[in-house]
């Protein structure tokens, strides 16, 4: 007797921004929003050169998967810190798949050294256009720019980008992970992003 084999859907998020961002917290509350929104997930981060300014990566698969590692030109949703590695990242998308970006240059050694020139977010809008990439750009006036990873999460949150996840899960995920005083800063910020 043959038995129908069930599609799986699973839902892949790749982050990576430079060391000081604060991927690594972006992930942590990704992860339990996701929790909270009754999902299962898995995740890893890649800390590369954290410490010096390096790449800092970030992979997240939701559904019914066994590893957290997703796939270069597979993956759903790329979510950036910085311009330089919103185009790097660009290649891990399918055709149809979103970038959120937060439209800083943080500048990597072969920039400053004068080897490559700085990504200009027309660029990044010109190969998305190409391969059929959704792209939300992030950029406020925020009162640190430690909160640049809150920014891009009320982006996700406002825009639905990651399927069953609402906001309220994201700000309880924020809640757990922060200090009272640091989430509250954070809570307004989203809100206020999310709610213009």
């Amino acid at each position: 007797m043959t038995q129908a084999i069930k599609e799986i859907k699973t839902f892949s998020v790749f982050m990576v921004g430079v060391g000081g961002q604060g991927i690594g917290t972006l992930s942590e509350v990704l992860i339990r929003a996701v929790d909270y929104s009754g999902q299962r997930c898995v995740g890893v981060d890649t800390h590369g050169l954290a410490q010096r300014g390096g790449v800092v990566s970030s992979h997240l698969k939701i559904g019914n998967v066994n590893s957290p590692l997703v796939i270069p030109g597979e993956v759903d949703l790329v979510i950036a810190l910085e311009r330089h590695e919103a185009m790097r990242g660009l290649s891990y998308l399918k055709p149809g798949g979103t970038l959120v970006y937060y439209d800083t240059s943080w500048q990597p050694l072969p920039v400053r050294l004068g080897k490559e020139k700085e990504i200009q977010s027309v660029e990044i809008d010109n190969f998305a256009k190409e391969n059929n990439i959704s792209v939300h750009r992030v950029f406020y006036d925020l009162p640190d720019a430690r909160m640049q990873n809150t920014a891009v999460l009320a982006t996700i949150a406002k825009y639905n980008l990651i399927p069953k996840v609402k906001p309220e899960h994201y700000l309880k995920a924020m809640e757990d992970l922060m200090s009272e005083k640091v989430y509250i800063l954070n809570k307004e910020v989203f809100e206020k992003i999310f709610s213009e």
